[in-house]
């Protein structure tokens, strides 16, 4: 395959990406991923069983792929790069050796990473940038989309470059690890606030209990609560605190208020309630993060 047609192909793939993200959210389900898009009348899928995944329309990978619950231990590092593991153990599988000549030339990728079974965020551009055939894993990182046009020997890493994506990547891993704990703090909580039970997910928050600007706030299921919109900014603000044994309370100034609907059903209505916990006892609400932010909410109070 001649560069320009590969190049082409690349674009549109970045191109469908940005489109299904606009439409359907940044989380994007396997069955969209695999259907793919269409190109000059062929059907390119993005995503196949394997995670260093080359369509057939193309000679060398257009993406690589984590999957949650996989056999391969892939990590941002201490760099900030993403460590991406080879397949296998053989350093010349061909799979890896794709990813070898796609670096050798600074081909971009799309990245995907699973969240949760089926459900997947993407990043692109991607470059590899490193091969550890000692540690059978390569190297990469993220890249402004803004660049993902440049021709490959333009692409190559210079000074500025290696800034840009070191940067760029260390906002993919925050997003990452954002919307990791969003969507399992939810599906832990079957898709319904856990004060209020409602079920539209597209209003529905992950509330940190301890903040994730705190060392100790951990994106862990344990240290969230799924709640609607609302009820989110009232608990961010100690409106509403959670005790530990679950009971809600509503702040006493806000219970003496008078004033519409929203208050009176929306808040005033939860005080001496219960929140509705995920059926899994392993992933309730820890119960000291509970009683660190409740202290702060009698303090508040």
């Amino acid at each position: 395959m001649n560069a320009n047609l590969d190049t082409a192909i690349r674009l549109a793939a970045f191109r469908w990406l940005g489109e299904a993200v606009a439409s359907h959210g940044d989380v994007l389900q396997r069955t969209l991923l695999q259907q793919g898009f269409e190109f000059q009348g062929e059907r390119v899928p993005l995503v196949a069983p394997q995670g260093i995944f080359k369509p057939r329309l193309m000679d060398l990978p257009l993406s690589i792929t984590t999957t949650p619950g996989g056999p391969y231990n892939d990590a941002f590092g201490p760099d900030g790069l993403l460590t991406y593991r080879y397949r296998g153990t053989d350093p010349l599988h061909p799979d890896n050796q794709g990813l070898r000549r796609v670096m050798a030339i600074q081909r971009p990728l799309v990245y995907f990473h699973g969240i949760m079974p089926g459900k997947y965020l993407a990043f692109w551009p991607v470059y590899i940038v490193g091969d550890d055939q000692a540690g059978l894993a390569f190297r990469a990182a993220v890249d402004d989309p803004a660049y993902a046009a440049q021709p490959g020997e333009r692409a190559v890493a210079d000074d500025q470059a290696i800034a840009r994506r070191a940067y760029v990547t260390t906002i993919a891993r925050v997003r990452l690890h954002q919307r990791a704990f969003r969507e399992r703090v939810i599906a832990a909580y079957r898709s319904q606030c856990a004060l209020c039970r409602l079920r539209h997910q597209e209003l529905l928050d992950a509330a940190h209990i301890i903040p994730d600007s705190d060392p100790a706030g951990e994106p862990s299921i344990t240290n969230g609560i799924a709640l609607c919109k609302l009820h989110h900014a009232a608990f961010d603000s100690f409106i509403i605190g959670v005790a530990p044994d679950y009971s809600v309370h509503v702040r006493r100034d806000v219970l003496e208020e008078s004033d519409g609907p929203v208050l009176r059903y929306g808040l005033q209505q939860m005080h001496g309630g219960v929140l509705t916990l995920p059926q899994a006892r392993n992933n309730w609400p820890d119960r000291e993060a509970l009683e660190y932010r409740f202290e702060q909410f009698k303090k508040a109070a």
